[in-house]
């Protein structure tokens, strides 16, 4: 069973700079990517960035230029770098990844971009 554990999240002010990760209890991300979505207040869960496992990367438009995604598979981590936080990243963000039988989840982090 993969379990996915997520850190990082806090209270940030607009402008201001995060840097979120999640744990892997095995050497999933290399095999199948991972993902990071978010879900605001109201709102559906949606994809902030992926990346495969040859490291190729995509973004929502609303975070280009602003977030990166990475992974360290030597410590089957994947990272979310968050530049120029702005009050609407403000969401729960879950790291995923998927197997051809079933998605995985974190338990999410607490993302707040405040004054």
């Amino acid at each position: 069973q993969v379990q996915l554990v997520e850190s990082g999240g806090g209270l940030v002010q607009p402008g201001g700079s995060l840097r979120l990760s999640c744990a892997a209890s095995g050497s999933i991300f290399s095999t199948y990517g991972a993902a990071w979505y978010r879900q605001a207040p109201g709102k559906q869960r949606e994809l902030v960035a992926r990346i495969t496992r040859s490291a190729s990367t995509n973004y929502a438009d609303s975070v280009k230029g602003r977030f990166t995604i990475s992974t360290d598979n030597a410590k089957n981590t994947v990272y979310l770098q968050m530049n120029n936080l702005k009050p609407e990243d403000t969401a729960v963000y879950y790291c995923n990844t998927q197997t051809p039988i079933r998605h995985y989840w974190g338990q999410g982090t607490q993302v707040t971009v405040s004054p």
